[in-house]
C-alpha cells in the first residue's frame, strides 16, 4: 500500500497553509499551533524543508520560515520526497526486495510508481491550498478503462 508519513501529511499541510499568505515569515510555534501538532514536529519538518530548499530560515528576533519559491512552483512530489526519500509504490525499484531479479511485476509497478510521481509532480502546494482543490486526471485512465470496456 501507498501510504505517506505523518511528517509528509503534516508538511504537506504546513506549507499549504503557508501558502494562504506567502510573503510572511511563520515561526515554528505559530505554524505547530495552527496546523493543531507538537512544536518539535513541525521544527524538525522545517528543517528538513529547509535543507531542501522548499522554505527559507530567517534568522532574528522576527524570523523563522517562508516558503523559498511561490507556492506554484512547488510541487507535493517535492514536499514528499524531502520528507519520505523517494516515491515508491513497493520495495522494488528501491533494492530492497529479495525477489527482485525473479519479479514478474516490477516492470509494472515501476510504471504505476512513475505514473503516481508524475501526478504528484502536477500538483502543486498553491494547488493543495485552494480549499476547492481538484486533481489532474491521472495519465493512464483513459487507455486503462478502454481496456476493460
Amino acid at each position: 500500500m501507498f501510504r505517506l508519513s505523518k511528517l509528509a501529511d503534516y508538511g504537506t499541510v504546513l506549507l499549504s497553509y503557508m501558502a494562504r499568505q506567502p510573503d510572511r515569515t511563520y515561526s515554528a510555534t505559530e505554524l505547530a499551533a495552527e496546523i493543531g501538532i507538537g512544536v518539535p514536529t513541525a521544527s524538525k519538518i522545517l528543517k528538513l524543508l529547509a535543507r531542501h530548499e522548499l522554505v527559507q530560515s530567517v534568522r532574528g528576533i522576527h524570523g523563522g520560515y517562508l516558503l523559498a519559491r511561490p507556492a506554484e512552483s512547488i510541487s507535493i512530489a517535492e514536499v514528499i520526497e524531502a520528507l519520505d526519500g523517494p516515491i515508491n509504490v513497493t520495495e522494488c525499484g528501491a533494492g530492497l526486495c529479495a525477489r527482485e531479479s525473479e519479479c514478474g511485476v516490477k516492470g509494472n509497478w515501476r510504471r504505476l510508481g512513475r505514473i503516481i510521481q508524475q501526478t504528484l509532480s502536477d500538483v502543486s502546494v498553491a494547488d493543495f491550498a485552494r480549499p476547492d482543490f481538484r486533481p489532474p486526471p491521472a495519465a493512464a485512465a483513459p487507455a486503462a478503462r478502454s481496456r476493460r470496456s
